[in-house]
């Protein structure tokens, strides 16, 4: 995204290149709130693992509601309702108005939340054997931090939408994007991905989109440990140089 928004004449600063790759990477754990024994279930306490249930309940209950003669039969909501990119956008364009219009507290709220998640996601090994009172401490810490630099003039606080009253709004642009990377990664695996829900194909409506089968495999095999993970890293790289005007 940093990468498209340079070509087009909007350079990202370096603020924005950090904590939008953070949010991304937060974001990312996100459309397992419909899981209960997802690392987002974990991530807050009683407050996520009741956030999951609940998620879960009406994700199933949409499902039931919207499904077609085709769609299978399902005894709960994962991998449904939030595993869209209707629900990505509709999350990404909620966090950008509240971002706008909440002040700075709200800001301060979205990046603590995607800061704890993105130390969850990414140092998980560390964060297992922590208390999650120090992760907590670390994403309150961090979200405090980026605020402060991002709100400095020329920081990226009024990237890419400039006029008064539209500072952070491009806060919701990494969550929508981090959800989406989240349910392509899906759609490489078995079951594949209702990604594109509500539209329907064919007999179901929330068809698994994916690759041909004999292309897919299972979450947390080799192929994705040691073959997407290395190439992903080196993709992101490259682009977080062409989103500065490195490359």
């Amino acid at each position: 995204m940093g990468a498209a928004t340079a070509a087009a004449g909007h350079a990202m600063p370096w603020p924005v290149l950090v904590v939008g790759a953070l949010i991304c990477a937060g974001a990312a754990l996100a459309p397992d709130l419909d899981h209960k024994a997802a690392t987002i279930s974990r991530s807050f306490g009683p407050v996520s693992r009741g956030l999951c249930e609940v998620i879960d309940k009406i994700s199933y209950a949409v499902y039931k509601a919207t499904k077609k003669r085709g769609d299978p039969r399902r005894s709960g909501g994962h991998r449904t309702l939030t595993h869209t990119w209707l629900w990505a956008v509709l999350i990404g364009a909620g966090a950008s108005l509240l971002a706008m219009t909440g002040g700075r507290w709200a800001v301060l709220g979205i990046l603590f939340v995607h800061m704890v998640l993105a130390v969850e996601g990414l140092l998980w090994r560390m964060a297992r054997v922590s208390s999650d009172v120090l992760v907590w401490l670390l994403g309150a810490t961090s979200a405090w931090i980026l605020a402060d630099i991002l709100h400095e003039p020329g920081n990226g606080a009024d990237w890419l939408f400039t006029d008064p009253g539209q500072e952070y709004l491009w806060l919701g642009l990494p969550i929508v994007l981090g959800a989406l990377v989240h349910d392509i990664g899906d759609a490489l695996t078995v079951s594949g991905c209702p990604i594109l829900w509500p539209i329907p194909i064919g007999r179901k409506r929330w068809y698994p989109l994916g690759p041909p089968k004999a292309m897919r495999f299972r979450a947390g095999s080799w192929v994705e440990v040691k073959v997407l993970m290395p190439v992903f890293m080196v993709l992101g790289g490259l682009s977080g140089l062409g989103a500065l005007g490195i490359i």
